[in-house]
């Protein structure tokens, strides 16, 4: 019989407390968490906890229901290209949450799995049981108090679990005990990009648009792309979008480049793992300007609000194929 199980992580401030979940059903998940972590952390944990709950059952197809396309990308598309390359991308640079990746790796071998994206904040009954439970987490360690972990799969104790725990069969009695989890290793950044940032992970390989994503028909109307574009443009400047590295990888071109207020080069995957990693608020877009350049470049200006204070933008949008995507953005904070 075919497990199906919603997996989340959450983070508030991202970094900061952060929690993890899966979810089958009410007698049936679990959730945990650590006082600082990612929300992209958070996502692996909560995969990697699910097939060490289930390692007992190897002959159970696992599908995976999960609202993170950096997960399941990490899993499906680039882990054996990193894996060859010693865990490093390849710009050279260290894979990050590798401490996770290959714990789930490991745990891959001989189980049969298979993930599905779902669209998450929109009312599918397994992804908000688990996003509840993930938050909740996360709002513990936020407090100081113990989270509520839930009863696993029950009974009889089965060995390997990488959270520090035994698990067991789904419907036997008993219920495991709970361990404290490890705290996944801290990733400091000496510097943060401007594209966005109002106060995320690694090299995406793929540069196809996912099919998942829709976008408006094409149109020759001067008005209507830049409408289109303004709309695209607004949507980078949402935290839901800044912390969806398949959104993001779908609307950043891929020879995406920004120069920082510090004066450094970021490029696409750069951007996308600062992005996703950092976390960020909302912010205010006060349109300045947009002109077609040509009709394959719309160039817009504007000034941007956050808490922090104000910032002047530029952004150049190209059009790839029948899609818009942004090619090259830079940012100068107001002093």
């Amino acid at each position: 019989m075919t497990i199906v199980a919603a997996a989340d992580g959450s983070a508030l401030g991202n970094p900061g407390p952060a929690g993890w979940a899966w979810y089958v059903d009410d007698t049936c998940w679990r959730a945990g968490g650590w006082p600082h972590g990612t929300n992209n952390q958070g996502e692996l944990m909560a995969v990697l906890d699910l097939f060490n709950a289930t390692a007992h059952l190897p002959d159970e197809p696992l599908r995976i229901l999960c609202d993170s396309q950096y997960v399941i990308n990490c899993v499906t598309k680039w882990m054996p290209g990193w894996k060859r390359k010693g865990w490093r991308k390849a710009d050279g640079k260290a894979v990050l949450n590798q401490d996770l990746l290959k714990q789930i790796d490991d745990a891959l071998v001989g189980r049969k799995y298979t993930f599905e994206w779902i669209k998450g904040h929109a009312g599918h009954d397994l992804n908000e049981a688990a996003d509840d439970r993930a938050r909740d987490a996360a709002l513990a360690y936020q407090a100081g108090r113990t989270p509520v972990t839930g009863p696993g799969f029950r009974g009889p104790a089965a060995a390997g679990a990488a959270t520090g725990h035994a698990v067991g069969a789904r419907h036997a009695a008993g219920a495991a005990p709970v361990a404290a989890m490890p705290e996944p290793a801290r990733d400091p950044r000496d510097d943060q990009p401007d594209l966005f940032t109002v106060f995320e992970d690694d090299v995406f390989e793929d540069d196809a648009p996912d099919p998942a994503f829709g976008e408006p028909a094409p149109t020759t109307s001067p008005d209507a792309v830049l409408d289109a574009v303004i709309a695209l443009e607004r949507e980078l400047l949402t935290p839901d979008t800044r912390a969806d590295a398949g959104r993001l990888a779908f609307l950043l071109h891929p020879e995406f480049e920004e120069i920082g207020a510090s004066g450094r080069l970021w490029d696409r995957d750069d951007m996308i793992a600062a992005l996703v990693e950092g976390g960020s608020g909302q912010a205010n877009m006060d349109l300045m300007g947009a002109a077609m350049l040509d009709d394959a470049t719309a160039l817009l200006t504007y000034r941007s609000f956050d808490r922090r204070g104000t910032a002047l933008r530029s952004s150049l949008w190209r059009r790839d194929g029948t899609q818009w995507r942004l090619r090259f953005h830079q940012g100068t904070p107001e002093r």
